[in-house]
């Protein structure tokens, strides 16, 4: 049994993550702030009463990550930290960039220092594939230049993996794990999010807008493979800072996403394209070799089953 301090434990890949390590015998506590955007509250909500009924020893403290001060009794006594609360979205960062690199960068910086204070020696944090930008060549490795960010998003997320890595380097013994997952998709996912949104549209049978002509690629991970991506990563504690990419590493353009959502669903999509939104990237596409040799993770779940896996969440949970 190990003692986690998980954060924002009770959003879409938290609620997964947590869950599994409950279910494993681990002791969890969960700090999150329950904020409304870009995962809505009543979801966080919903996530907490579900894990309680599961699990009904976890704890979950509502703070916001940003306060040292009132979040450092949290981290006493635990064996390692897994840091997912932060503000995703690559869009909605163009609106508020400042709150995206307080919550992203602040919030990063005082976990691990909260960490050390507190004599832990392991933290794993979430990253994402929008730190490679456009201008990374594809596939995306982890020791590929990642230093033309396409949004304030990226931008927070590339300067919280500097930061722990500057705090690492005077903390010789701290292990630092910076996890760039690729466009999660699953049940409980955020509401707005493509794969999540084109389900209700196709279930609704209602017109589904697609940004541009369809071709834009992504590399879509199911959250199951994430939250096994995350615990082997737990295993390995190397001194220092460490990215990993956790992704299929397997790209579908948009159109064909389409087609196969379209297909679980059982309905032909009806498509309205617009423009291409500021900050979407043409392509993500994972290099993974690193963590399949160094975590002996690979990816299990296929794009079939992950969509229907989401097509029977959006239809029992209207």
């Amino acid at each position: 049994m190990r003692r986690w301090l998980v954060t924002g434990g009770v959003g879409f890949i938290g609620y997964h993550l947590t869950g599994a390590l409950l279910a494993a015998g681990d002791e969890v506590t969960v700090v999150d702030d329950f904020s409304d955007a870009p995962y809505p509250t009543r979801m966080k909500e919903r996530n907490q009463a579900d894990l309680l009924a599961k699990h009904p020893g976890v704890q979950i403290v509502r703070a916001c990550v940003t306060d040292a001060e009132a979040t450092l009794p949290l981290y006493r006594g635990k064996d390692g930290v897994i840091h997912l609360a932060g503000l995703a979205g690559v869009r909605p960062s163009f609106h508020d960039p400042a709150r995206y690199a307080r919550v992203n960068v602040e919030g990063t910086a005082v976990v691990v220092e909260n960490a050390l204070a507190c004599g832990i020696d392991q933290v794993l944090f979430a990253s994402s594939s929008s730190v490679y930008g456009n201008s990374t060549p594809l596939p995306a490795h982890e020791d590929a230049p990642a230093i033309v960010p396409e949004s304030p998003y990226a931008a927070s997320k590339r300067s919280a993996e500097l930061v722990a890595g500057a705090i690492c380097r005077r903390a010789p013994g701290l292990s630092c794990t910076a996890l760039r997952f690729f466009t999660v998709y699953g049940p409980r996912q955020r509401p707005e999010m493509a794969i999540t949104l084109w389900a209700r549209a196709l279930l609704a049978r209602t017109p589904i807008t697609l940004f541009g002509d369809g071709s834009m690629r992504r590399d879509f991970t199911h959250v199951d493979d994430i939250v096994r991506g995350v615990v082997a990563a737990t295993v390995p504690k190397r001194p220092g800072l460490r990215a990993y990419n956790l992704g299929s590493g397997a790209p579908i353009d948009l159109l064909g996403l389409l087609r196969a959502l379209g297909h679980a669903a059982g309905n032909e999509p009806v498509l309205e394209h617009a423009p291409v939104p500021p900050g979407d990237v043409d392509a993500t596409f994972a290099d993974i070799r690193r963590a399949k040799e160094e975590l002996a993770w690979a990816p299990r779940i296929g794009l079939e089953e992950g969509l229907r896996s989401v097509i029977d969440w959006v239809g029992a949970n209207p």
